[in-house]
Formats: C-alpha cells, sequence, structure tokens
C-alpha cells in the first residue's frame, strides 16, 4: 500500500508539472480565434510538430499491442510502425507542401475543392466514427489495464474487474478531454512534446532493465541470451504464418501508411499548422526517424517477457508490457513511468478529440453556417469534443471482450474506409478531370465490400492470405474504377489549385530529400538487422550482413551529396535572377 501510495502521488507530481508547463507555455501565445484554437494560428515549429505528431501515433495500443504480438509471435509486426518512416517522407515532400499552398484546415477540405461537398462529408463522416467508436476507445482501455496492473486497482478497491476498467477508462479520458477541450491545438501539442520526451526516456529504458534482469547484471549477456535461446523471435521478415507477412510490406501496408501518415486528420493537422513550409517538413521527418526506435522500444520488452514469463505463460498476450513493468521496474520509478503512459494515452486521446472537433467543426457546421463568426465555431468545437469523448467513455469498456489482440483488430477495422480515401486522395492530385460520383461510389463499395467479406466472412482466413494483401487488392481495384470512370464522369473544368491567401513562407527545408535517403537507408538496415542474414539466425550473422549493409549506406550518402549539390545549384541560380532583377530595376 505505501509503495502504491507513494507511485500514485509520483504520478499526480510529474503529470501536474507537465500540466504547469503546457499552461505556461499557452498562456504567453497569442492564440485568438477560431484558426487558434483549432490549428495554433499556424505558429507550430518542428518540434512541437514531430512530439505531438508522435504522441498522437505511439498510444498505449502500439506499447501493449506490438509488445503482446512480438510476446506470441516475433517482429515481424514491427512492420506497421518502422515502414512508417515512408509515409512521413511522403508527407514532408509531396503533400505537406500541398497542403500548406491551399491553406486547408481539413483534409476533407481538399476533398470538397477536388470533388464536392457530398464526398467531403462522406470522407469527414468515416473519420469521425473511427476516431470515435474505435481509435480513442482502445487507446482509454489499454490505458485502464496497464495501470490496472501496475497499481493492482483490482486488489486495492475489491471492485470486479470491468468495474475498475470502467473507473479508470472515466478518469482518464475526463482529463484528456479537458486539455482538449480548454487549450485548443497549442495546448495538445506542448502537452504531446513534453510527454514524448518522458515516452521516450521509459520505452528505452524497459528493454534495458529487461536485458539487465536478463542477463543477471548484465545487458550484454542478456542480449546474447535472446539471440542464442530464441533468435527466431527476433525475425522481422514474417512468413505467411505471421500477422505481417514480409511481401504484405509492399501491397496493403504501403497504402495504409500512407493514409495514415499523409491524410489521416489527427496526424497531418499537427504539420497544417506548422509556421512554414520548413519547419513543417523538419518535424515530420524528424518524427519518422523517431519511428525507427519502434524494434527496440515496442517490441524487445515483449521478447523479454517470453523470456521471463515462459515458466509461467501469461494469460493474455496483451498482458505482457504491463506485467514486464509490473515486475521490472524499481519502485521509485514507477511514479515516472505511470505519469508517461498516462500523458501518452492522455495525449493520444486529446489529439483525437482535437481532431474530430476539427473535422465537425470546418466540415459539418461551417459548411451549413459559412456566416458563422469565430466565436461561434469555437463554441461548436468545444461542444462537439464533448460529446465525442463521453461517447468514446462509453464505447471503451466494451473492448476487454474482443477475442483476439487488440492491436489486430485496429489494423483490421481502419481497414474499413482507408485504402477508399487514399485512392480518391492520390487520384485527386494526379488527374484534374475525374469527376465527384466515382470517388462517391469507390467509398461506398469499399464499405459493403469489407464489411461484408473482410470483417463478415473473413475471406482472408477462407483463402489463407494476410488481410494487408486484401487491402492491397482493394486499392488496386478502387483506382482502376476511378481510372476506367474518369472520363465517362468528367468534371467540367478541370480541377486548378489555387494558393491560399494566407500568408506563408513555403520555401523547403533544404535537408529534407538529404535526410530523407538516410531515413530509407536506415530503415533497410533495421531490417537486414533483424533478419536471418542478421541477429534471427541461430549461427550468427550472414556473410552477406556486412557488405549489404555497407552498400545501402553508400548508395544513400551518394543519393544525399547529389541533392545537396542539386540544392546548392538552384539555390545560386535564385540569387543570380534576384540580382539580375535588382540590376535592371
Amino acid at each position: 500500500m505505501n509503495t502504491s501510495l507513494f507511485t500514485f502521488l509520483s504520478m499526480l507530481f510529474f503529470t501536474g508539472l507537465v500540466a504547469a508547463i503546457s499552461w505556461s507555455f499557452t498562456r504567453k501565445a497569442k492564440d485568438v480565434g477560431a484558426h487558434g484554437y483549432f490549428m495554433a494560428s499556424g505558429g507550430l515549429n518542428g518540434w512541437f510538430i514531430a512530439g505531438s505528431m508522435m504522441l498522437t501515433n505511439l498510444s498505449i495500443d502500439q506499447l501493449v499491442g506490438l509488445n503482446g504480438d512480438s510476446y506470441a509471435h516475433n517482429l515481424s509486426s514491427m512492420a506497421w510502425e518502422a515502414t512508417a518512416a515512408v509515409s512521413t517522407i511522403a508527407l514532408a515532400l509531396f503533400f505537406l507542401p500541398r497542403y500548406l499552398r491551399g491553406g486547408f484546415s481539413t483534409l476533407p477540405e481538399f476533398i470538397e475543392k477536388r470533388y464536392d461537398v457530398t464526398t467531403r462529408r462522406v470522407v469527414s463522416g468515416l473519420m469521425v466514427a473511427t476516431y470515435t467508436l474505435v481509435l480513442n476507445p482502445a487507446s482509454l482501455y489499454l490505458g485502464a489495464i496497464t495501470f490496472n496492473q501496475i497499481f493492482d486497482l483490482q486488489t486495492i478497491l475489491g471492485w470486479s474487474y470491468p468495474a475498475t476498467i470502467s473507473l479508470l477508462i472515466v478518469s482518464t479520458g475526463v482529463i484528456g478531454a479537458a486539455y482538449a477541450v480548454l487549450g485548443g491545438l497549442r495546448a495538445v501539442a506542448v502537452s504531446d512534446t513534453i510527454n514524448g520526451i518522458g515516452l521516450l526516456v521509459v520505452v528505452i529504458l524497459i528493454p534495458i532493465i529487461g536485458l539487465w534482469t536478463l542477463g543477471h547484471g548484465d545487458v550484454l549477456s542478456g542480449a546474447q541470451t535472446i539471440m542464442h535461446d530464441t533468435p527466431e523471435k527476433l525475425n522481422a521478415i514474417g512468413g505467411p504464418q505471421d500477422k505481417v507477412p514480409f511481401g504484405a510490406l509492399f501491397t496493403g501496408m504501403i497504402f495504409a501508411n500512407l493514409f495514415y501518415w499523409c491524410t489521416n486528420q489527427a496526424i497531418v493537422q499537427k504539420s497544417m499548422a506548422a509556421k512554414n513550409l520548413a519547419e513543417g517538413q523538419k518535424g515530420v521527418l524528424l518524427s519518422g526517424c523517431l519511428k525507427l526506435l519502434v524494434p527496440l522500444a515496442m517490441l524487445m520488452p515483449g521478447v523479454i517477457a517470453w523470456h521471463l514469463f515462459r515458466d509461467q505463460p501469461l494469460a493474455n498476450s496483451d498482458l505482457a508490457y504491463p506485467a514486464l513493468v509490473s515486475a521490472l521496474m524499481p519502485w521509485w520509478m514507477k511514479g515516472f513511468f505511470v505519469a508517461v503512459i498516462f500523458g501518452t494515452v492522455m495525449s493520444h486521446f486529446n489529439a483525437i478529440i482535437n481532431g474530430t472537433a476539427t473535422l465537425l467543426t470546418y466540415d459539418f457546421y461551417k459548411t451549413l453556417r459559412p456566416l458563422a463568426d469565430d466565436e461561434a465555431l469555437v463554441r461548436f468545437g468545444k461542444r462537439v469534443s464533448i460529446l465525442a469523448a463521453l461517447l468514446s467513455l462509453v464505447v471503451a469498456p466494451l473492448l476487454m471482450y474482443a477475442p483476439e489482440g487488440i492491436y489486430a483488430v485496429l489494423r483490421r477495422f481502419t481497414g474499413f474506409f482507408n485504402m477508399p480515401i487514399i485512392a480518391i486522395m492520390l487520384f485527386g492530385f494526379f488527374n484534374a478531370r475525374g469527376g465527384a460520383f466515382p470517388a462517391k461510389l469507390v467509398l461506398g463499395l469499399h464499405a459493403v465490400c469489407y464489411a461484408v467479406f473482410v470483417l463478415g466472412l473473413k475471406i482472408d482466413v477462407r483463402l489463407g492470405i494476410s488481410f494487408i494483401h486484401v487491402m492491397g487488392i482493394m486499392f488496386a481495384i478502387e483506382m482502376l474504377i476511378l481510372i476506367a470512370l474518369r472520363k465517362r464522369f468528367a468534371r467540367a473544368q478541370p480541377y486548378v489549385a489555387v494558393a491560399s491567401s494566407r500568408l506563408m513562407d513555403l520555401t523547403p527545408w533544404r535537408h529534407a530529400a538529404s535526410f530523407s535517403y538516410m531515413l530509407v537507408a536506415a530503415l533497410v538496415s533495421i531490417y537486414l538487422t533483424f533478419s536471418p542474414l542478421g541477429v534471427a539466425s541461430a549461427t550468427g550473422p550472414s556473410s552477406w550482413y556486412a557488405p549489404l549493409m555497407a552498400s545501402v549506406w553508400v548508395l544513400a550518402l551518394v543519393a544525399a551529396n547529389i541533392s545537396r549539390r542539386r540544392w546548392r545549384l538552384r539555390e545560386n541560380a535564385a540569387k543570380h535572377t534576384l540580382t539580375n532583377c535588382e540590376v535592371h530595376s
């Protein structure tokens, strides 16, 4: 009881400290009106963008779900996270410049300009439903089971498991919603960044403590134990029997990650609030760099838990991470850990709430009441934030009855709408004539087919293929439909992107391309390391490992050098043109 009390009090201290710092930052900022509340007045720098994007993404469902997968299987599920680095490159170099040039506050704004208002509302409604009924409830539920495991609150209170989990869900949700409702996007971004620093410390510290325990006081000995005893658990190259076969990286996963990182309002809203394009690109690419820590931080604890608890297997793989923390974390650090996890749950929750309110305010309320002033927009945004939070609180306890790991459930349900949205977005960027009817047809057809064949009949199980491949097949079919109907249902006038009247520096970050090459090289290196050519082999790294690794980095360095030279040439040409203009004037 004394230890639990100390943990609880220290958690309150660290949580209060984050709140105080966030209040200090937001108090000094001059966020006025709807643009200030929903978009932080377009004033976020790269650090805040990276921190907020990461905390919106790296919620408790990754910590619990990914470690549960590695506990039960191997590292193949890291593909969902590590390969996101490629999607952050796409956001930084392709999508973000177009979003900022158009001055959009929501992604469906582009869809209305490119297609029509009905398509915009359908896409926005799908996002809102998923945020409220799936993503936020999952984050609250997984946070609750983690807190219960650490504090053993069920025993202390003497309540039933459902009642205890429901209490924790409501407590976390109420505090998280307060950030989003009272503070707006800037408060969310600041608290996310502070919590992100704490999360990095924790997620790196846990596997180190785990290896130290496994090696009886020697981290290297613990690592050798894993590599020698069960090297197959370190394999990130998933086979047909794994949840993420390696081939799925090149089918549905590419487009699932493109949707999540490039068209998902809750994620992209942070980069759209950048003070300029360069800061936005810095923040996005930095978040991609942080995603490459996933194999160490988000899956290795699950492998360690399997070794520590294999004599007494856990009842549920989703308990692997909470059980490991409860067993290994020193009592005097548990308060800090719980504060970080609490902040992670809260950050994800309030970011989703803020994104939901932005979508409902701009895509529904403002389009129906175009003359509404800023005060009315903010008031409506706060009201729908509260409603969205309450609905998530009602749904979250129901997830304790999910028949499979929660991470798999999340990924399966996001496939309900991600493929058609990324399909119509890409088609809209690359084709100026296709009309609105094919886009609406694809959205409706995908929802029906996915519900019937994937969620209902589970065709992936019947055919013995991953549902990720099914998503890739559906994406290809939907793109073919859009292309086939582009002339039959063409726009009267081709779509022309119109620059926003909002003043913003759209000069790219000079190191964006070279940094992107380094990210790709680091991603390939991680996959080489955690493969049968690397540490996932009983005989150790293959003779091919070192030459392949060297080749990857040589190519990346050459490409980065060429990119820097091209930038300097363009920069010198621009200066020369400016000088000539000054002379003539």
